[in-house]
């Protein structure tokens, strides 16, 4: 009898999380959008993973707040620069690691 309730709890979080992403998909595509509006949307992601991933940052290295500033403006830096987002992690990295090497 338990292992049907959390049967029947994990299929409706699957139906409650899938629903919300199927149903615009299915009808966004036949609405024409204005240019304004296509490029407000395509800008959520980023916004939202910036809004997720930033305050993260200043955790990364407990009790090192400087080192992780400097590792943060030298993301954005090579970030501007528009260098690879694998050569921006690894410079971030070693930036933070020099800073505490110092």
């Amino acid at each position: 009898m338990e292992d049907n309730r959390y049967l029947f709890i994990i299929l409706g979080m699957c139906l409650v999380s899938y629903l919300p992403r199927v149903v615009p998909a299915l009808f966004i595509s036949k609405v024409k959008l204005t240019p304004w509006l296509e490029r407000f949307l395509n800008l959520i992601p980023y916004t939202a993973m910036t809004a997720l991933v930033f305050p993260g940052i200043f955790y990364s290295v407990p009790g090192y707040m400087n080192a992780a500033s400097v590792g943060t403006v030298v993301a954005i830096v090579s970030s501007v620069l528009k260098a690879p987002l694998s050569v921006t992690v690894i410079l971030s990295v070693c930036a933070v690691l020099a800073f505490l090497a110092l």
